[in-house]
């Protein structure tokens, strides 16, 4: 193979690296939709109990603040498929599963949220192991 036609090879993504790419583009948009449900409980726009700032438990207060910016802030970096989006997303998550798996009394039962948080890093996993598995045999 030529120089040239090794380079041009190089330059467009392979199966898997465009399949990953969409993969953190839909945990993005989930991101950004989790975002803004925290935000709309912030601001109190929905009628629910405890759904305004200023009716909630300090431990409420503390997570929704939390999480109304780092889930916008990972949506993005994982939009722009930046080194960091997959680390705050890890913090969003990691922060929720603690809150529905660990402290149920005081967040609430939600382990259909846990388990989407637990499958979305095996499949990041994955996607890292494979992609790291090509690069090594290629290099080789």
């Amino acid at each position: 193979m030529t120089d040239s036609a090794s380079r041009l090879r190089e330059m467009h993504p392979s199966a898997i690296e465009s399949a990953f790419a969409l993969f953190l583009r839909v945990v993005a948009g989930y991101c950004l939709l989790f975002g803004i449900l925290y935000w709309v409980r912030l601001i109190g726009l929905y009628d629910g109990p405890l759904w305004r700032f200023d009716l909630m438990p300090i431990h409420w207060q503390v997570a929704a603040v939390t999480l109304s910016v780092f889930f916008p802030f990972a949506a993005i970096g994982l939009w722009m498929l930046s080194s960091w989006g997959p680390v705050i997303w890890f913090i969003c998550a990691a922060t929720e599963v603690v809150m529905y798996a660990g402290f149920p009394e005081l967040f609430g039962n939600r382990p259909l949220i846990v388990v989407s948080h637990v499958a979305v890093a095996l499949i990041y996993a994955a996607f890292r192991i494979v992609l790291h598995l090509k690069r090594r045999r290629a290099a080789h």
